[in-house]
């Protein structure tokens, strides 16, 4: 089994910061894509950024030079830094990764629970 945890949500004013954190432990071999989702209420979860193993990255347009994706190999751990904060960034944020099992030739993805973050006008 795997688990991913995650911290770092709450309530922060428009243009404030916040830094979510993933924590994935359990039977790993090793990580190739982590990425953090959302979904606020009424809409479809999606893909925030994401980060490869050798580090490339990807975000949303409507994040891109407001948030950083980041991953500590050694900890199996992804974080989200998200500045300049505003109210459509309000959602429930998900941790995502595209792992290999031990013993396994195929990957599988595993999901963290989602942490709250909520921005205030």
């Amino acid at each position: 089994q795997v688990q991913l945890v995650e911290s770092g949500g709450g309530l922060v004013q428009a243009g404030g910061s916040l830094r979510l954190s993933c924590a994935a432990s359990g039977d790993i071999f090793s990580i190739d894509t982590m990425g953090w989702y959302r979904q606020a209420p009424g809409k479809q979860r999606e893909l925030v950024a994401a980060i490869t193993s050798g580090g490339s990255t990807n975000y949303a347009d409507s994040v891109k030079g407001r948030f950083t994706i980041s991953r500590d190999n050694a900890k199996n751990t992804v974080y989200l830094q998200m500045d300049s904060l505003k109210p459509e960034d309000t959602a429930v944020y998900y941790c995502n990764i595209d792992f290999l099992p031990p013993g396994y030739s195929g990957s599988f993805l595993a999901w963290g629970q989602g942490t709250q973050v909520t921005v205030s006008s």
